[in-house]
């Protein structure tokens, strides 16, 4: 079986490492996913997210001269879900899915207020919270020092 880019396959998990896995594919051929393609965020232990005879899907990012694959459980996973995702958008009487609805440019509406219970707040909410919190906390540490007299400190030690 001839391995090519970008194509979708299984395999099953031969060997792990600090580094990645190694995956033996269809075929009797074998490549490896580097520890930055098995997930979309930090992995700090690969143990936690593949064991040996695991069987996953991967996509082949690169096939070298010399006969090294490499793979990724990240590209194929956002593989499968942008087609998920495509099919699902596109209406039953349009096969293109190109209607007003799906042309139309996302706009930002503006900032909410208050998130309502249940709703992750947006990032300027947490942001503008995070600044609050700290210009609060700075504050009180100003409030602190200049009640005790504090001369103040050299980065160099010096007074």
């Amino acid at each position: 079986m001839q391995i090519q880019e970008g194509a979708i396959v299984s395999g099953k998990v031969t060997g792990i490492t600090d580094f990645g896995a190694f995956v033996e594919l269809e075929g009797g051929k074998s490549g490896m996913i580097h520890i930055s393609e098995v997930s979309s965020g930090y992995v700090k232990d690969i143990n936690e997210i593949l064991k040996v005879n695991q069987e996953v899907k991967v996509k082949v990012i690169s096939v070298s001269d010399t006969g090294k694959i490499s793979l990724s459980i990240r590209k194929a996973e956002n593989a499968s879900a942008k087609s998920i995702r495509s099919q699902s958008d596109k209406p039953a009487g349009n096969p293109r899915g190109n209607d007003k609805r799906n042309s139309a440019p996302r706009v930002w509406q503006g900032q909410k207020s208050e998130p309502v219970k249940g709703e992750k707040a947006s990032f300027e909410d947490m942001m503008a919270s995070f600044k609050k919190a700290s210009d609060e906390k700075m504050s009180d540490l100003k409030r602190a020092d200049s009640k005790r007299g504090s001369v103040g400190y050299s980065r160099r030690g010096h007074k």
